[in-house]
């Protein structure tokens, strides 16, 4: 069969569309995908459609329409490759495949919405190729990593894992608050120090490590402790705040600021070889008042250097940091909010809790009146590790 008559043949067998209609049906449930080429969809796509290309569609149509009784609209240039696509997802099984007729070009002529995707440079394209190939990011989601201005208070055990990882990302701006140096003690999960660094600032350990890993981005450095008189003006250059802090004055702290200022606050606490995740985001779910109203009694909770720490245990639970991180940032996935996810490395198992807002906390009820920052070393007994996770949540 030639291919001219194959094409006529599918027209008698699979549904197309005008495009006004397809417009009309993705606003009510069904999905446009855009099946032509990147140096295509670059000159314009569809309100709405998904950049999946043709040459991926199989491999990448299952994440993006999980469902096969979803109806898929499917548009190319000018309604024939879509009549191809359409067939190739009839053979998976797809019960709801439309062709546009006469694709983007007719999308063009009759006025519809469209808009030109923002463009990644050479560079840029080579270093991030993996993750600009995933339609949940592409180029729209790099775009929003390099315009993110994320801070990580503490380059240590989470803090490390997770600024190497949001760095070789392409987060546009980077910062790290941290006020300790480098011990040889710390080598062994805080893997972007060195031992020829010992001794060294962390923040300007870290430094040197995420500017050789990522040149392009923009890397800020705070070397200093948190307190009620600088939290804002340091956290209110950021636009998200990822928890990596080793004492409960500090959490508390920062709480409380991200509340006050509106900042997203990505959680983690690690203990021994037990660790949890969480977001607290403003408005919408609990803070972290919300799980821990007050800090547990001092000397409740040991010391690192007391309770001991499996080195791979804070890696773990930093990426998953940075993973929450990058789903808020690009709008990717389901962020862990009003969820605790608690990771167990003995087993391995993950379990996750329902987290819901106190109504009568003072810090992120609906009508609550900032309180005003407090004495947070007397509020909460002295320091004790942020690997220290309270003990009634600890037990996985």
């Amino acid at each position: 069969m030639s291919f001219e008559s194959r094409i006529d043949a599918l027209r008698r067998e699979i549904v197309e569309i005008d495009p006004g209609e397809a417009r009309a049906l993705s606003a009510h449930g069904a999905v446009l995908v855009d099946v032509r080429e990147e140096n295509e969809i670059a000159r314009g796509l569809a309100e709405g459609a998904l950049p999946l290309g043709r040459g991926f569609l199989e491999q990448r149509i299952g994440p993006a329409v999980p469902k096969r009784d979803t109806p898929v609209l499917l548009m190319c240039g000018s309604g024939t490759r879509s009549l191809l696509a359409a067939d190739a997802l009839r053979r998976l099984d797809f019960t709801d495949v439309r062709s546009v007729a006469g694709g983007f070009e007719r999308w063009k002529e009759q006025g519809l919405p469209y808009a030109i995707p923002e463009a990644v440079d050479a560079g840029a394209r080579e270093r991030y190729a993996r993750q600009l190939s995933l339609p949940e990011l592409g180029a729209a989601g790099q775009k929003r990593l390099d315009n993110a201005r994320v801070l990580i208070v503490g380059a240590g055990g989470l803090g490390a894992p997770a600024a190497l990882y949001l760095a070789a990302a392409g987060v546009g701006t980077l910062g790290l608050v941290d006020d300790d140096r480098v011990e040889r003690s710390n080598l062994h999960r805080q893997v972007i120090h060195r031992d020829d660094r010992v001794g060294q600032f962390k923040v300007e350990s870290a430094r040197a490590t995420l500017a050789a890993l990522n040149p392009d981005i923009t890397l800020r450095t705070h070397n200093l402790r948190l307190t009620r008189d600088n939290v804002e003006s340091v956290l209110g250059e950021y636009d998200l705040v990822l928890d990596g802090s080793d004492n409960f004055p500090t959490r508390y702290l920062r709480n409380d600021a991200c509340m006050k200022l509106g900042l997203t606050n990505v959680y983690g606490a690690v203990q021994g070889f037990e660790g949890q995740v969480s977001v607290f985001k403003p408005a919408a779910g609990p803070c972290y008042r919300c799980l821990f109203a007050e800090p547990p009694p001092a000397g409740a909770a040991p010391s690192c250097s007391e309770a001991g720490v499996l080195g791979v245990a804070p890696g773990i639970i930093g990426l998953l940091q940075a993973l929450e991180a990058m789903k808020l940032i690009v709008g990717f996935g389901e962020p862990l909010i009003g969820r605790l996810l608690l990771f167990n490395a003995k087993v391995p198992r993950l379990r996750e809790l329902k987290l819901a807002r106190d109504p009568e906390c003072r810090y992120c009820a609906p009508d609550a009146v900032f309180p005003g920052y407090l004495d947070y070393q007397a509020f909460c007994g002295g320091d004790s590790c942020s690997g220290a996770a309270h003990a009634e949540t600890a037990d996985v």
